[in-house]
């Protein structure tokens, strides 16, 4: 089971369950032993295969650093909160996460779009 380390240690993920907004993007960083890269691959897709299925999922885009650095990167659209929410506590999906090599720390933050005159639309 990969190890949780928030983003923001002042506002973890679990908290940030509670807050009601729509969309939602999710940025989860992974770090790991480059020797457990196959198994974080083979997890993340039975993971992204299982949430591709729940209410409220529109995308998911895996990204791997480039160079030596061994950091994985996955953004994920949901419709709300709520939506990502229910699929993030789901029994099946909570049962999945033992399949993580031990050495992946996994860093999960929800983002909404921001609004930057002439650059950005929320």
């Amino acid at each position: 089971m990969p190890m949780l380390r928030p983003l923001d240690p002042s506002f973890p993920i679990e908290r940030q369950l509670a807050v009601e907004a729509s969309p939602v993007v999710l940025i989860n960083l992974f770090t790991l032993d480059a020797a457990d890269e196959p198994a974080l691959l083979k997890a993340w897709e039975d993971d992204a295969l299982f949430m591709k299925q729940q209410p409220g999922f529109i995308s998911t885009q895996l990204h791997r650093a480039i160079g030596d650095s061994v950091a994985y990167l996955n953004y994920a659209v949901w419709e709300s909160t709520a939506a990502f929410a229910a699929a993030f506590s789901h029994p099946e999906f909570r049962s999945k996460l033992s399949a993580y090599p031990s050495s992946v720390v996994a860093s999960p933050h929800l983002f909404q779009k921001v609004a930057v005159s002439n650059v950005c639309v929320a």
